[in-house]
């Protein structure tokens, strides 16, 4: 394989169909267990992430046990409770409706964690912003999210967790930050429209009303010029 050479139409819209595609998968998870080299590609294309400085500070924890998952699990439905209790109303109904999570169900548990403080870069990039140690890490999920849409897998990401009780579950150390606990497997299916649109929790904003060009949208521009728009 030449990485040189350009790519063609079918690899040029395969790559847009995976990201149109992509889906947060809380549901339909298959028995069917996933190979081990299937999982280290998926890694790989993590490991694969920008990163700023080169600093490469993504780590992962496979979490198979079931005790753990299960401590996980716990861990969500406590925080669930919380979440729900700032909602009143319908929203508060709808709310309750939700599938948020697939720990017990999916195949595969990922949590995918960030050293900020690593010496590898020598801190480029991060005098000025030193979060970019967190994105760096984020990047690393949406390569595996997208390597894992094409190879037919289903990734659920799940957010419901109080980060230091995540800690004390998988031992995680003080100076390392829980980013990303996923929840991965083969699926029957993947969703035409994402499950919060499907179910009516929010909508999907034009493109036309997040882009602006030289301004921030709706702020005076110096000069009196006016931003240009799509």
């Amino acid at each position: 394989m030449n990485e040189h050479a350009e790519f063609d139409v079918l690899e040029r819209a395969a790559v847009y169909r995976a990201i149109a595609t992509r889906r947060d998968v809380r549901r339909g998870f298959l028995e069917k267990p996933l190979p081990d080299e299937l999982i280290l590609r998926l890694l790989s294309a993590a490991h694969c992430a920008p990163s700023v400085g080169l600093m490469q500070p993504s780590r992962f924890v496979l979490v198979r046990d079931y005790d753990v998952r299960q401590a996980v699990h716990e861990a969500f439905l406590q925080a669930n409770e919380q979440a729900l209790a700032t909602y009143t109303g319908e929203r508060r109904e709808q709310y309750a409706s939700l599938k948020l999570e697939s720990i017990l169900e999916a195949p595969q548990n990922l949590c995918v964690l960030s050293d900020p403080q690593s010496e590898r870069g020598h801190q480029l990039g991060r005098h000025t912003m030193p979060e970019t140690a967190i994105y760096s890490t984020v990047c690393a999920i949406q390569n595996l999210w997208l390597a894992a849409r094409v190879e037919g897998v289903g990734v659920g990401w799940v957010s419901i967790l109080d980060p230091d009780r995540l800690r004390e579950i998988l031992h995680i150390p003080a100076n390392i930050v829980p980013v990303g606990y996923l929840c991965f497997g083969y699926v029957d299916r993947f969703a035409t429209q994402p499950d919060l649109e499907r179910f009516g929790w929010e909508s999907r904003i034009p493109l036309a009303e997040v882009v602006s060009y030289n301004y921030y949208p709706g702020q005076q521009a110096s000069g009196n010029q006016e931003t240009e728009k799509l």
